[in-house]
């Protein structure tokens, strides 16, 4: 009687853990997809860039000495190296031509300068795709251009690495949009810091260049 007894109650609770097995349903474990990151802030990358040059001068110092914007163009490389968000480091190389159109009472001349410019930029995320651009930038001469013309004739003379008093440190602010994660347009003012000095028997006055930019990067992963 006590065999039959146990062997029913065992019978009794195996039915009922069956029976909440059912009920219930096996124990599903939820696993959540993993979350790609979007953000590329933190990533270095390295890339090319070029665009339009409109430069003209600044503080020439002289009632009877005017000027006028000329059309060039920059390019060269560029690298973007995170911080801290939402710093980055930005350093360029560039080719850079600047200069301008100079009036004087005995004709026109147009100064063209080709310059390696190294801008060493702090660029600052403000929103998601927008960022301000700011720093210093040192300028090497490589070489200048000069057109001549007093009404009559026009003469060109080109010389290389001119040694003369020039101002190597130029500031530079801008802003740039992130067309995508490696596409962008930016748009830049670049003033010299000091003025470039020219011989004192020259008709041409002190001088600082100061040159709009604006141009294309392309930024590769």
């Amino acid at each position: 009687m006590k065999q039959i007894l146990f062997l029913a109650i065992c019978l009794l609770v195996a039915g009922s853990v069956s029976a909440q097995t059912y009920y219930y349903g096996p124990r599903r474990v939820h696993r959540r997809p993993a979350q790609r990151q979007t953000d590329d802030f933190y990533r270095p990358r390295v890339g090319i860039e070029g665009g339009l040059s409109i430069a003209n001068t600044v503080s020439s110092f002289n009632e009877n000495y005017s000027t006028n914007s000329i059309l060039g163009f920059n390019a060269g490389i560029t690298a973007e190296i995170p911080l801290m968000y939402p710093l980055s480091f930005e350093p360029e190389v560039l080719f850079s031509q600047k200069g301008y159109k100079g009036y004087t009472t005995d004709g026109t001349f147009t100064q063209r300068n080709n310059y390696i410019d190294i801008p060493l930029l702090a660029k600052f995320r403000l929103v998601r795709g927008f960022n301000f651009l700011v720093g210093p930038q040192i300028n090497i001469p490589v070489s200048n251009t000069t057109t001549f013309n007093n009404g009559f004739n026009t003469s060109s003379e080109t010389s290389y690495a001119d040694n003369s008093n020039k101002s190597y440190v130029a500031g530079v602010v801008g802003f740039s949009v992130d067309l995508n994660p490696n596409v962008d347009i930016h748009a830049r003012y670049v003033i010299d810091l000091s003025s470039n000095t020219q011989d004192a028997n020259s008709p041409i006055p002190d001088y600082r260049n100061q040159v709009w930019q604006f141009g294309l990067g392309i930024k590769f992963q």
